[in-house]
């Protein structure tokens, strides 16, 4: 669906970038991309510069950059369209912990349909499009960088630094103090999870999984409201 949004406005001047968050160097993402063979710039971020550099906490996010390098809009759930997982049918078979992740994914919520629109109006409108933000009110909506968020940025990078250099259990106790330093990021979660088990589910390194922390808060508080 980025696609096909991203060719509807480049002629008017629109380029979208879309990254990958991917520890393990795009084992896990690189064929999802290929296989939706993007017209625009495709990247993995193997570091998550994302996450430290712009505050991005959960995927999908989408940020707003004008041609003056101007950050409009900080990192929001952005989706181009309605999301795949709310009509993915259950395989035949299924792993009983993907079924019912599958099942509770189905319960999120997400303003799928007003992010192309704004997106859309802002590429047409330049900075006179009201969703495009003044400096000052998109700096203060990203908010400041806490001394935790910092410190679980620190952590997260040395878990991904000794896991690349093979050493696990290392990587695994700074992986967890990046989760209890900042429990509102999804990405380092999500992360953590996956390279332990594809289906982000338990195990015993962690003391959480996606199902039951997305139970845990709710489905349809997965992803906050947009402020459009």
């Amino acid at each position: 669906m980025w696609r096909e949004l991203r060719d509807e406005l480049h002629p008017a001047g629109f380029e979208l970038l879309t990254v990958s968050l991917d520890s393990s160097g795009g084992r896990h993402s690189r064929r999802w991309i290929e296989a939706a063979a993007p017209t625009h710039p495709s990247v993995i971020d193997a570091d998550h510069l994302l996450d430290r550099l712009l505050g991005v906490v959960n995927v999908p996010s989408g940020t707003w950059i004008d041609e003056e390098g101007v950050v409009v809009r900080p990192p929001e759930t952005a989706f181009p369209g309605r999301p795949a997982f709310l009509d993915q049918p259950q395989p035949e078979n299924p792993d009983p912990y993907v079924a019912e992740s599958l099942a509770e994914s189905r319960k999120i919520r997400t303003d799928y349909r007003r992010y192309p629109e704004a997106l859309r109006d802002w590429v047409a409108e330049g900075r006179r499009s009201r969703f495009a933000l003044a400096p000052g009110e998109a700096a203060e909506r990203a908010g400041g960088r806490s001394a935790e968020a910092a410190l679980a940025a620190a952590h997260f990078e040395l878990g991904r630094h000794l896991l690349g250099r093979g050493r696990e259990p290392g990587a695994v106790r700074n992986f967890r103090e990046a989760h209890r330093l900042a429990p509102a990021n999804w990405t380092y979660r999500r992360q953590a999870w996956s390279l332990a088990d594809r289906r982000q589910g338990p195990t015993e390194h962690y003391e959480s999984d996606w199902l039951s922390d997305v139970r845990k808060v709710g489905a349809e508080n997965y992803y906050p409201p947009l402020e459009l």
